[in-house]
């Protein structure tokens, strides 16, 4: 699926294995809007494998739904807890895999990178988040769960990023007149070494 450079659906997914946050939204130019959010509630009885499908079935059915073009993810956070950074690898990837078969670009953004995005800050609370998402969206005072805003957020983020056409040069010499410090001067002796006796 193609988004234009000026109108663009975007999914964000924060994830996890009992609850995971999805929200899409609408780029148009300068402007976003959101179409939709909500909670994937995984049953906990489940056992992990049947939990991904699980969560792939309902992520699948989101894309089929609202047609995105991108889809961002926040990526695993490493804390003390190993079997928590674990189940939010497997649920990262299984949003990722759904996200390829469905032919989405994928964009992947650190918890630090989100926050600051919407917040100004790296460190912002949940809650401050949630505030900042439903100010930038124009969501009033509808109450958002907090994993639902954090995926808002998410969407977001990769809505205020500069598409790569904009961020690649287009021709070396364009590359060679924006980065004159990267080229090496050959006529300088001191960087040639001559082996011979």
């Amino acid at each position: 699926m193609l988004g234009s450079k000026s109108l663009l659906t975007i999914l964000g997914i924060d994830p996890g294995t009992i609850k995971c946050g999805y929200g899409i939204i609408k780029k148009n130019g300068n402007k976003q809007e959101a179409l939709g959010y909500g909670i994937i509630h995984v049953p906990g009885k489940l056992e992990m494998p049947d939990k991904l499908a699980y969560l792939y079935n309902e992520i699948e059915n989101i894309i089929r739904q609202y047609q995105p073009a991108e889809c961002a993810v926040e990526t695993a956070f490493y804390g003390k807890n190993i079997q928590s950074a674990l189940k939010l690898g497997y649920a990262r990837g299984t949003a990722i895999i759904a996200a390829v078969r469905g032919r989405l670009k994928i964009s992947e953004f650190s918890p630090k990178e989100v926050k600051k995005s919407v917040t100004g800050k790296g460190s912002a609370s949940k809650e401050q988040v949630n505030f900042m998402v439903k100010t930038l969206l124009n969501l009033g005072s509808k109450e958002i769960p907090l994993d639902a805003s954090d995926a808002l957020a998410i969407a977001l983020c990769a809505s205020f990023k500069p598409e790569e056409s904009e961020k690649r040069p287009n021709s070396w010499e364009e590359f060679v007149k924006k980065n004159p410090e990267k080229l090496i001067n050959t006529h300088n002796s001191s960087l040639i070494t001559h082996n011979s006796k």
